[in-house]
């Protein structure tokens, strides 16, 4: 096999191995997640504004984002409120107003700030909740996930209604 061959294959398994990591669908996620603030007591109706938090340092942050911001464009009908998106460096979170939550992409954490200004935090990945990353964690794929830490909620004042909470896991 050349040199030329073998370069060739080795890209094509790199990048067949990166694509499980890419993000499934953020379309699904910001969805699930526009949704699922509905369920707050006193939550967003209307248009809000749903921050979008990554870290320009890690390309895979930066790629979620743009993905989130894209599946968001002008604006995103979940249930009773339309999301509109805004991107947000996660060191300038301790800064951010006018926002609803703030979407959490992957390896970014953010949770002392978005407590201390009692903003919920959402991420893709439910790693992100036992970290402490997030509040909440989505997911639409294989199905949908929704995934709460109590104390976390808890420590931003949300409380979600009843009907919620039966659909969800707590940890």
């Amino acid at each position: 096999m050349s040199n030329r061959n073998k370069a060739g294959l080795v890209a094509i398994t790199l990048m067949m191995l990166a694509a499980p990591a890419a993000h499934a669908d953020a379309a699904k996620d910001v969805l699930i997640a526009g949704r699922a603030l509905t369920f707050l007591e006193n939550g967003p109706s209307g248009r809000a504004v749903l921050g979008v938090v990554f870290d320009p340092s890690k390309p895979a942050s930066v790629a979620e984002k743009n993905a989130v911001m894209a599946a968001i464009g002008g604006g995103m009908n979940a249930g009773a409120v339309t999301l509109t998106g805004k991107a947000i460096e996660a060191g300038d979170v301790g800064g951010a107003s006018g926002v609803a939550a703030l979407y959490v992409t992957k390896g970014v954490n953010v949770g002392a700030a978005a407590k201390s200004k009692k903003l919920i935090t959402i991420g893709s990945d439910a790693g992100c909740v036992s970290s402490g990353a997030c509040m909440m964690a989505v997911s639409g794929d294989p199905k949908v996930e929704i995934v709460v830490s109590r104390s976390g909620a808890a420590a931003v004042g949300a409380v979600f209604k009843a009907a919620f909470r039966m659909m969800i896991r707590e940890v």
